[in-house]
């Protein structure tokens, strides 16, 4: 029998149960969120769960047409569907609905289709293409050029219609590109990029200028496997906090000592490099090349946070970073979030008995801040278990990934687990005020037709190219 028609058989039918019954989970939480005294039935199609039930049907049918298309034409059209993609994401800035400041939806009766949530699994296929190409070297410059594009067009006409949360998501398909052999020097500067900018916003200048100090005095004893020099630098600093110190106690010089010994941390970091230049010290170069991304990355911080990011974008940021405290305005749908969450205790307390939820204290809670509802009606417990599903899930996901034979199908399959990882670690973090609340769904749990469906269509082109494993896919 030929693998086109053993389809079904192949197919890795627990990953299709863990999708239905995440999807159930969320159908019935979705109910739970929305549930009132006047519209009990669950079948009610005026109310959003009535509405999931609809999407969700049609989503398995979906599903089922994915499965149904030959796993080659996935790999054959990967180009022609990121083309028609990214011409959505422009007509959609043209023609499409505002809803909350953002245009990011077409409108077709009482259904909105939001292209973004089509780029995802549509960039992911370009980028499985690419990859897999016979000449492709992801070493290579012009390489890392092209990868970057690819994630970049969509990106940027995705922040153009005011929908940066969304755009957010692309970024994580550089851990795809890790493991198809990125230098993970790249994943360095990219996690160090981002901790600078967080330190940039909780410490002065020159607080932070001191603490890159002292981390590039410590790099430099590590790399030069010498405690000598480093422990030098650290007690010239230490001693040079002293005798400022003592200085402006005595004469009350103007300027902080923080200051004054910020600057003298910079003469002595410079004397170091030099030294080190002078010795042929090959490890300064890096220490240097580091010390200079980080004082670029701090210095524009400022700039940045005031003049490119929205207000609300820095309002949500400054809550999480306890900048600023509001739990009555910009902090509320976080603070009642976690009110809900934190009232659900061991166990929960029970089904379409959540207090926080019924009487609407929670803003958006049964898209973006679904999760607080299911803390709340199932507890710890509840919670702990649809994390492990999700868990399970991913899991599954990379050992299917790890078994394919084609390279594309690899590459698109651990793309599929870096995006739903996102959306996951990313809305349940918001939930619990752990990440600044930047609107994105809960994969098969938040309400919303074009994020399920979306979701849908990622998961299962991956199922369709795995059950055709054997066959050469390019």
């Amino acid at each position: 029998m030929k693998t086109s028609n053993n389809i079904w058989f192949n197919l890795d039918w627990t990953t299709v149960l863990l999708y239905l019954l995440l999807v159930f989970l969320g159908w019935i939480n979705i109910y739970a969120a929305v549930y009132s005294d006047d519209h009990q039935s669950i079948m009610d199609m005026g109310q959003k769960y009535g509405k999931q039930l609809i999407w969700i049907i049609a989503g398995i049918v979906l599903a089922i047409m994915v499965l149904s298309v030959d796993s080659k034409f996935y790999a054959a059209f990967a180009y022609h569907i990121y083309a028609i993609t990214i011409l959505l994401l422009i007509a959609v800035l043209f023609l499409g609905k505002e809803v909350n400041g953002a245009r990011a939806w077409f409108e077709f009766g009482n259904i909105a289709l939001q292209p973004a949530e089509l780029g995802k699994f549509a960039t992911n296929l370009a980028l499985a293409k690419c990859i897999s190409q016979f000449d492709f070297k992801i070493q290579k410059m012009r390489s890392y050029i092209i990868l970057i594009l690819l994630i970049l067009l969509p990106s940027v006409l995705i922040i153009m219609q005011n929908d940066t949360g969304s755009a957010l998501v692309f970024a994580v398909f550089v851990f795809v590109f890790y493991r198809e052999g990125l230098n993970g020097m790249v994943l360095f500067w990219g996690f160090a990029a981002a901790a600078l900018f967080i330190l940039s916003l909780l410490l002065d200048q020159f607080k932070l200028l001191f603490f890159l100090l002292t981390i590039s005095v410590a790099a430099y004893g590590v790399l030069r496997q010498n405690i000598k020099e480093p422990l030098i630098g650290f007690l010239a600093i230490i001693g040079a906090l002293g005798l400022i110190w003592l200085i402006n106690s005595i004469f009350s010089l103007d300027g902080t000592p923080l200051e004054l010994l910020t600057i003298t941390s910079m003469l002595i970091a410079i004397l170091v490099i030099i030294y080190g230049i002078i010795r042929r010290i090959g490890e300064v170069w890096r220490i240097l090349l580091f010390f200079i991304f980080a004082i670029g990355i701090s210095m524009s911080v400022n700039y940045f946070y005031k003049n490119v990011m929205a207000p609300h974008q820095r309002d949500r940021i400054d809550q999480v970073l306890g900048i600023k405290i509001d739990k009555l305005g910009k902090g509320y749908n976080v603070n009642q979030s976690k009110i809900a969450i934190g009232s659900g205790g061991i166990i929960g307390k029970g089904f379409l008995k959540g207090t926080q939820t019924k009487y609407n204290f929670v803003p958006e809670q049964s898209t973006d801040f679904i999760f607080c509802t299911v803390g709340e009606e199932w507890g710890f417990i509840g919670a702990t278990a649809v994390l492990g599903l999700f868990l399970l899930l991913l899991t599954r996901l990379i050992n299917i990934a790890e078994r394919q034979r084609s390279q594309f199908s690899r590459v698109y399959g651990y793309g599929v687990a870096c995006i739903l990882f996102f959306h996951i670690a990313i809305n349940i973090s918001m939930t619990i005020g752990l990440a600044p609340v930047i609107g994105i769904p809960l994969p098969f749990f938040s309400y919303g037709g074009s994020s399920l469906w979306s979701f849908t269509i990622l998961l299962f082109i991956f199922l369709r190219l795995d059950a055709s494993r054997t066959e050469n896919i390019r």
